[in-house]
């Protein structure tokens, strides 16, 4: 169900408030760019720092500004399963076309936690569900056995968010998942090599800034133009790269403030990037600007 580029947006913030016109105006340049759908109040989105109710108004503008050209899909996972099933169930009243759920965090739950935790969620909605596994941030790793046992006992979820850097891992879903179960890589950098085995797009950050061009990255793979494919991931590489020189959305809020769409304004315990920092992704980007 889900397939092709998915931006995990960022919330626009002017003087410690949700900027709307800019996030109006982020949503329509994903949607001019091609994407097949957005994530709101994802990490990406701050979700951290926003309040219950900010979160919800990201997911009912995303909606709304959407209006049926692209999917939406709400982040509303938490290390809490009652948590996680409220937002779930009111993003899914609000009209999103899936939830991304990432692992709980901090607590640490065993393989059977992670399994009950998924499993009481997806029941819980008529959603399709993405899960999300990003041990780096997580500390937990959501095992293929678990992936495999929800895939077949819970016939609403249906995707993967792989950010856990492994192409064996990708092999590995791919073998053991229903055909119609898809993966979707985490990391824009690992976008081609986790497509090559098996994976079919990516949630992208990147995308915030390049919608079109990583677009382009899943589309020509897709389509089987691998020689194209693999020069426009030479060319984004060093963006990716540099996209993560900081926290994210540090640096790709800076560059979109570089472009006047947005103020790079976050909320602690995120901060500005270092000057040195900002001077090589301006320099990456530049270098991007005039090979594109």
């Amino acid at each position: 169900m889900f397939r092709g580029t998915y931006t995990a947006l960022v919330t626009p913030l002017r003087d410690g408030a949700i900027d709307v016109v800019a996030f109006e105006k982020l949503i329509e340049r994903q949607i001019v760019g091609g994407v097949a759908g957005i994530v709101a109040v994802g990490t990406t989105g701050e979700s951290p720092t926003l309040s219950h109710e900010e979160r919800e108004e990201v997911i009912r503008l995303a909606v709304e500004i959407a209006a049926g050209r692209c999917q939406v899909l709400a982040g509303t996972g938490s290390y809490s399963t009652s948590e996680a099933i409220a937002a779930t169930t009111a993003a899914e009243k609000m009209g999103v076309d899936g939830a991304l759920i990432v692992a709980p965090y901090y607590n640490k739950p065993s393989q059977e936690g992670l399994f009950r935790h998924f499993q009481a969620i997806a029941r819980s909605t008529a959603l399709p569900i993405m899960l999300y596994n990003i041990p780096g941030r997580c500390g937990v790793d959501i095992g293929a056995d678990v992936v495999e046992r929800l895939a077949y006992d819970c016939g609403n979820v249906v995707s993967i968010k792989e950010a856990s850097g492994s192409v064996d891992r990708v092999s590995e879903l791919r073998i053991r998942m229903p055909e119609a179960f898809t993966i979707l890589s985490g990391d824009d950098a690992l976008t081609l090599p986790f497509m090559a085995v098996g994976a079919v797009g990516v949630v992208s950050v990147a995308s915030n800034l390049l919608p079109a061009e990583v677009c382009a990255l899943v589309d020509t793979f897709r389509r089987g133009d691998l020689n194209t494919a693999q020069e426009l991931h030479r060319r984004l590489a060093a963006v990716f790269k540099d996209l993560f020189l900081e926290p994210n959305p540090v640096p790709v809020k800076t560059a979109l403030a570089w472009r006047g769409e947005m103020s790079s304004e976050v909320r602690l315990p995120l901060c500005e990037m270092t000057a040195a920092n900002e001077a090589r992704l301006r320099k990456t980007l530049d270098a991007f600007a005039q090979v594109a």
